[in-house]
């Protein structure tokens, strides 16, 4: 998908993949609309993009919040057109430090639902129905390994992830050849503040810049038709060759 004119809207995009993902995108020429909860951060991110000439937008919501989606639905389309490109990157972590599922506050596990999987869904609901009706447009659901793997005290996020995965899964089953594809994508680990929150004792430089993997996710949607929509990949598979 040529980005260019395009409407595309970032959940989690106050600093990160997200915020790097907006810049990225918005230099192909998107009308970017970012979201976070941090008024500073997402309006800071969306002034530095209109800086340079591009269009950006900030939204401030909490995507875990019943009701944030169809405000953060409508807002987008009026900002910059209906929603061609939805990208699920919001996410928290559940309680930390990580601890065991027997030391998990039900009300933190239960955060990261509403926010990681909840939240998607719900706004998938106030998108997708304007994408079927113009028969395009691309979803998709930024993922981790933790979905995949049994993780020791990563259970919130974890349980979260691969609930993201499979409601990916399922959305390309039912709207199968309405033009609207659905993907989920593992960014890999990044030096961002979630994973210096998860693993304070992990070295940076060993991590991935967010801005790399943002150009990554680029060309992962450039190629998204060509892949099965409710595929699951990894960001690196898509990494451009001057930065292999």
């Amino acid at each position: 998908m040529d980005l260019r004119d395009r409407s595309v809207l970032v959940t989690g995009g106050g600093r990160g993949l997200g915020a790097a993902l907006g810049r990225a995108a918005a230099r192909t020429g998107a009308r970017v609309v970012l979201v976070a909860r941090t008024a500073a951060e997402v309006e800071a991110v969306a002034a530095d993009i209109r800086s340079s000439g591009r269009q950006a937008h900030a939204l401030v919501a909490d995507v875990g919040e019943e009701g944030a989606a169809t405000t953060i639905a409508a807002a987008a389309a009026a900002l910059a057109g209906p929603v061609d490109v939805l990208v699920h990157n919001a996410s928290v972590l559940g309680p930390v430090p990580l601890r065991p599922l027997l030391d998990t506050p039900p009300a933190d596990f239960t955060r990261a639902l509403e926010v990681n999987l909840l939240g998607p869904l719900r706004l998938s609901q106030a998108v997708v129905g304007s994408m079927v009706l113009r028969g395009q447009g691309l979803v998709l659901h930024v993922t981790s390994d933790a979905g995949l793997e049994a993780y020791p005290a990563w259970g919130a996020y974890g349980v979260s992830k691969a609930a993201l995965d499979h409601l990916a899964r399922i959305w390309a089953a039912e709207l199968a050849d309405t033009g609207v594809r659905f993907l989920s994508v593992d960014p890999g680990e990044m030096r961002t503040r979630m994973h210096a929150d998860a693993m304070p004792e992990a070295d940076p430089s060993a991590l991935a810049d967010p801005a790399l993997v943002a150009e990554s996710l680029l060309e992962l949607i450039r190629d998204a038709e060509s892949l099965r929509s409710g595929s699951r990949v990894e960001a690196a598979r898509f990494a451009p060759a001057a930065s292999r």
